[in-house]
């Protein structure tokens, strides 16, 4: 196949997050088995117009903000320049509403925003993201989508898409790097964490605050915070509010040989988010033998199986996500117990299976047969 992909961010983008780890892991292995693969996407400053990434032919075009505007011509370009077989859009910013261009067309939808949009950026930015994910109903018309999770697809549903056009690929974890300490995990003091981009509608705070009422019965326990973003200082303003400095350890980025680490040590991962397309951090942690406490939110429930490899509490609920993290504190067994689950669990969500699936998905589209 001749693929043309078109996702607002390549995988070098210091702004890359989750979903070009999605795009890259599964595309880069189409690259490598012999399809021909490229990428329009937005620049940044400093870098280079056109690149391989992964096996991928990157062409980068505008920045972040003037992507919107750009994008669109520079895949009429590509098009031209070299006619695809498949034309796959990512979106997980605003839609470029690239259907319908003569091309067997995919979407890939890791989430929508919804409403969750007004808890990060101003109003009327919200607003227009907001308005921008209204029409897709009626713009995509036709098309098939690849959606990463059931609570994405019944997302898309809800909002008027058929749901012969969704297929669920699920995606995977590296669990051969993604791996249990063998020595079992070394922190002894009951450690939480969280790993990802420091963003408000991420429910950051909520860790912060559920740590702090659970330090009352258990003032040793502890909290990392793993990732960058523009809503650190205020992630710190409340950490010191709240008289939890010296228990808060905010590292920053962190490579992947820290990440690593700090799956295999910590007691639990948090992830109290109201919304996420399937929660990547969750089966990284997993695959490392360290069960989540996550909000029981789309997405997250896909990706933690509730009471078994962690726990799902009401989003927002301080209380109840304290407890649970009393819980794993007091029991070094449930730890080892849900950890291991989480890392059976993780075992059975590969890349290979995820790109395989993508593959079969893309040649029925070519061939007609996705929406039957």
């Amino acid at each position: 196949m001749n693929i043309l992909l078109v996702n607002w961010q390549d995988r070098e983008n210091p702004q890359a997050g989750g979903a070009e780890v999605h795009l890259f892991e599964i595309f880069g292995r189409l690259a490598a088995a012999g399809h021909r693969v490229r990428l329009v996407c937005s620049g940044w400053a400093g870098a280079a117009p056109s690149a391989e990434v992964g096996g991928v032919r990157v062409e980068r075009v505008g920045s972040r903000q003037s992507f919107a505007v750009l994008g669109r011509g520079a895949v009429r370009r590509a098009i031209r320049l070299e006619h695809p077989d498949v034309l796959v859009e990512d979106i997980n910013k605003l839609p470029l509403f690239l259907a319908h261009r003569g091309v067997p067309f995919c979407a890939i939808v890791p989430h929508l925003f919804g409403e969750t949009v007004f808890q990060e950026v101003p109003w009327p930015l919200a607003a227009m993201v907001w308005m921008a994910e209204r029409p897709l109903p009626l713009a995509y018309r036709g098309s098939a989508f690849h959606a990463i999770s059931e609570s994405t697809r019944d997302d898309l549903v809800a909002r008027g898409i058929p749901p012969r056009s969704i297929r669920v690929i699920h995606p995977g974890v590296d669990s051969a790097r993604l791996t249990p300490d063998p020595a079992g995990r070394r922190t002894a003091v009951p450690t939480f964490l969280y790993v990802g981009r420091l963003k408000r509608y991420k429910g950051i705070g909520y860790a912060i605050r559920a740590l702090a009422v659970a330090r009352r019965d258990r003032p040793e326990l502890r909290l990392v915070i793993a990732g960058a973003g523009d809503y650190q200082t205020e992630l710190q303003r409340m950490t010191d509010g709240l008289g939890q400095g010296g228990a808060v350890d905010f590292r920053g980025f962190v490579s992947e040989d820290e990440k690593l680490a700090l799956f295999r040590e910590c007691w639990a991962n948090l992830f109290p988010s109201p919304k996420e397309g399937w929660g990547i951090t969750v089966v990284e942690a997993a695959a490392c033998g360290t069960p989540s406490i996550a909000s029981d939110s789309p997405g997250l429930r896909d990706s933690v199986r509730d009471g078994e490899t962690g726990y799902l509490v009401p989003h927002g609920d301080v209380g109840a996500l304290a407890a649970r993290m009393l819980e794993f504190a007091g029991s070094p067994a449930l730890v080892a117990r849900s950890g291991g689950a989480a890392r059976r669990f993780a075992e059975g969500l590969t890349w290979e299976a995820a790109a395989s699936a993508t593959e079969r998905h893309l040649d029925d589209i070519i061939a007609g047969t996705a929406l039957r």
